[in-house]
């Protein structure tokens, strides 16, 4: 395409090769052409004399070569996609040209073929998926017991570890993966139902013969891979199952919008950095700066994805009886972009993941900083044990706590909490037995144990399960 036109940035800048080829107009006009092969092929089974082995021999071979330029002109003249393709077919396949999109109508090739492509594009989503848990899943073992601040509320809480954290980002990746395995195994073909979806079409082709019919739709969903058709339609298949899958991909990019947006405030912390190559630029104005821009762009593409999502809805909502026309164009653009998009969400948390720099010593200080003010119940309860009034020890911590926090916020000193309990001789605590439980370790609860559990029992067998998706890696185009 020349530099005088708009170019899609999902193709030019953010989704993958693999992506770009199930959505391409390649897979989708061969589809087409398989779909009428496989319909053919169920006709002359089931009794059509009029279609012939040799007729289906023509169709196949030329079942991948689409003479595009017969195609195009065919539909300035007719108006039509599907009947000019048809035609295009015809040219190249002139005994079979009577018998090609026999008995159908046009949502035969293009509804099945929307659930083929669909279907393929979950499975690249979902081997996409697989490895991001799998690369958070090493990242979770390797930091399981490296102690950081937890935050409530973005203020500093409770310590948890490295790891544990990264095993929450898991655990909402796990819940789209279970939502698109329903949706995955869900998906079933239209079939061929005619016009308003009561196959009277083939009620003449094949004399009235009810079990004959009956036939058509098992053999067509074999034929193409699936398990079966939907049971009723009208001219279309539903357009909720359109809203289904969308819905899956909105989930997906809320999971690594969560994702991305904690990376983002852990970088400007200092603490966990995403990748950062020798001669990239953060600032055309700062040269100094690490931008967190491919987290950043996770976001960005993950909210146009979550938008997204709305496209369908409205479209199955507002659809007429047997069908209405206005969900085709809509159809055209949210589904393919909504897939490209979470490619590119996904790439993305594979390479961010992949390439995170976890700058310890930063993650020590901020913690020694505010542990001393985690430490005070524990504080508490061995000057309790030295024989100290509780009521008296909660009311002097309070008060202590008070004034170090000033000394930090308003003065700008260390925390100096553990001397002022020092000082004070209602305590019975000297400098360096406070100092000596100042252990993180000693206050991250069991986020080692927990990461530990959630890695064995629920990680890695889904890994195995699916260890066949392993193994991928991700290229950053810009």
């Amino acid at each position: 395409m020349g530099t005088d036109r708009y170019s899609n940035p999902l193709s030019e800048r953010y989704a993958s090769k693999e992506m770009q080829e199930i959505f391409s107009q390649d897979k989708k006009f061969r589809t087409w052409r398989r779909l009428w092969i496989a319909l053919a092929e169920t006709e002359m089974e089931l009794g059509l004399d009029r279609i012939s082995k040799e007729q289906i021999d023509e169709m196949k071979a030329h079942q991948d070569d689409i003479n595009y330029d017969v195609a195009r002109e065919r539909e300035k003249l007719v108006r039509h996609d599907v009947m000019s393709h048809v035609y295009a077919y015809g040219v190249q396949c002139p005994k079979a040209a009577g018998i090609i999109h026999l008995g159908a109508t046009s949502c035969y090739v293009g509804d099945n073929t929307d659930i083929i492509i669909m279907t393929e594009a979950l499975k690249l989503v979902k081997k996409k998926l697989i490895n991001v848990v799998a690369e958070l899943a090493d990242f979770a073992e390797k930091y399981k017991s490296l102690p950081t601040l937890a935050f409530t509320h973005f203020q500093p809480a409770q310590p948890t570890s490295v790891g544990k954290r990264a095993t929450l980002w898991m655990q909402e990746f796990l819940l789209d993966l279970e939502d698109l395995d329903h949706v995955l195994h869900s998906m079933k073909l239209l079939g061929s139902k005619g016009t308003t979806g009561t196959q009277a079409s083939f009620l003449e082709l094949f004399h009235g013969d009810q079990e004959t019919i009956d036939k058509i739709d098992p053999l067509i969903a074999k034929k193409m891979g699936f398990q079966e058709c939907y049971p009723v339609s009208g001219q279309t298949y539903s357009r909720k199952v359109d809203t289904r899958v969308m819905n899956v991909l909105a989930g997906i990019a809320g999971s690594a919008h969560k994702f991305s947006n904690d990376i983002r405030l852990l970088q400007h912390l200092k603490e966990v950095e995403e990748p950062f190559e020798k001669n990239q630029i953060g600032s055309s104005a700062m040269a100094y700066k690490r931008n967190p821009m491919r987290s950043e762009r996770i976001a960005s593409l993950a909210r146009y994805v979550i938008v997204d999502a709305l496209n369908p809805a409205f479209t199955s909502a507002v659809q007429w009886f047997e069908r209405t026309l206005d969900d085709s164009a809509n159809k055209r653009l949210s589904i393919p972009e909504g897939f490209l998009a979470i490619d590119g969400v996904l790439d993305l948390c594979l390479n961010v993941v992949d390439g995170l720099v976890v700058n310890e010593k930063v993650i020590e200080k901020h913690l020694l900083l505010e542990l001393p003010f985690m430490a005070t119940e524990n504080i508490m309860m061995d000057a309790t044990k030295a024989g100290g009034d509780r009521q008296e020890l909660h009311e002097k911590i309070r008060k202590l706590s008070m004034e170090a926090g000033k000394n930090v916020k308003e003065k700008g000193l260390d925390n100096n909490l553990l001397e002022l309990i020092a000082a004070d001789p209602v305590f019975h605590l000297t400098l360096e037995e406070l100092q000596e439980a100042m252990q993180p370790l000693k206050y991250i609860g069991r986020a080692k144990e927990q990461t530990e559990a959630f890695l064995t029992k629920v990680v890695n067998p889904i890994l195995e399960e699916n260890k066949d998706l392993l193994g991928i890696t991700a290229e950053i185009n810009v």
